[in-house]
């Protein structure tokens, strides 16, 4: 489901779930952010940092959307990762403050984001600079698909170092009908 409400509802459950992750992380004994896990992006910190990287360079490349998104001014100001493997920082609180930032640029976004925009054609450049003309709306969806995907596999690093996330089911944030 590609509409404005759905994406408002994903960057509040992002959100949510972004810092429930980083409260779990604060749990791990110490060396444990950092350890090697023979995850695809190594530690724990290594996929906080990907998710931190792959967040920065769509927000960036959104930021060129004709709609000129006002919640995305502030993406002017931020460095551009020098790829999807790149580095915030290997500490908990700095990898939260750039969490919390973007976080905040997304929600504030989010509502920004009309039924218009999303029936857009959107061209970007990959990292490696090829173009590519895609559906605004599909391309959002894989936005937040992807914080999902990668936060699942952060979920599983830290239940196997011994700390539970929580509940991560989108269907809780899900408003409930009246009835």
């Amino acid at each position: 489901m590609s509409t404005p409400e759905h994406f408002v509802l994903l960057a509040k459950y992002n959100a949510d779930m972004n810092r429930n992750l980083y409260s779990a992380a604060e749990r791990l004994p110490p060396g444990e952010l950092t350890a090697d896990r023979k995850a695809f992006f190594g530690s724990l910190a290594g996929t906080m940092n990907h998710l931190l990287a792959g967040d920065t360079i769509w927000l960036k490349r959104f930021a060129t959307h004709p709609a000129r998104f006002p919640a995305l001014a502030a993406m002017d100001g931020m460095p551009q990762p020098g790829g999807l493997t790149h580095s915030f920082g290997d500490d908990l609180p700095t990898l939260r403050r750039h969490r919390e930032q973007l976080d905040a640029i997304i929600s504030a976004w989010a509502p920004q984001i009309t039924a218009t925009d999303l029936a857009q054609g959107f061209e970007y450049r990959s990292t490696r600079g090829d173009v590519y003309r895609k559906h605004f709306g599909s391309v959002v969806a894989h936005f937040f698909n992807h914080q999902t995907h990668h936060r699942g596999q952060a979920s599983t690093l830290l239940t196997q170092a011994g700390v539970d996330i929580g509940v991560t089911d989108l269907l809780l944030w899900v408003p409930a009908l009246e009835a």
